[in-house]
């Protein structure tokens, strides 16, 4: 326990010294380039969970000591998440762009670097990219309880709620 508390906190310290250390220039829209990101894109999701095109860079991977696992998703502008939810919970701290997070019944949140979430275990959510930015962000999510659960697709009507 003591190693993956170890771990959690080695990548958040580095997330929040990056961020801090950032550049003050305003890389919203990083236009498929890698340039100031704190982490490599990754590599292309290529499952039916994501609408639209994001990518993930696995930080860390959870076995059978450590259940946690951590990653860093870069969406692509409109890209998003299916609705799904985690048995022991999730983390997500923004770290560059403009996403949404939305948990069932409650309303879109509009999500800017530095902004983190707290998704309260088997509450079903999504989050991704806004329709005009992408959106970069880590994801921490314990494994213990069991794998993610994944839901139906997020409507377009779901999707633009809100907006003006």
């Amino acid at each position: 326990m003591k190693k993956m508390i170890s771990s959690v906190m080695a990548v958040l310290t580095f997330v929040v010294v990056s961020c801090t250390n950032s550049n003050n220039q305003d890389k919203s829209n990083l236009n498929n380039s890698e340039e100031g990101l704190i982490f490599p894109r990754g590599e292309k999701i290529e499952n039916d969970r994501f609408h639209g095109i994001a990518w993930l860079q696995s930080l860390v991977v959870s076995d059978s000591v450590n259940h946690i696992a951590v990653g860093s998703v870069t969406f692509e502008p409109g890209a998003r998440t299916k609705w799904h939810l985690h048995p022991d919970g999730q983390i997500i701290m923004a770290i560059a762009g403009v996403g949404y997070y939305q948990e069932q019944g409650g309303p879109k949140i509009i999500l800017q670097k530095g902004d983190v979430v707290t998704c309260p275990p088997d509450v079903p959510h999504w989050h991704g990219a806004s329709a005009d930015k992408e959106f970069v962000q880590i994801a921490i999510t314990s494994r213990l309880k069991g794998p993610t659960e994944w839901l139906h697709t997020v409507s377009d009507e779901e999707y633009h709620a809100g907006e003006k």
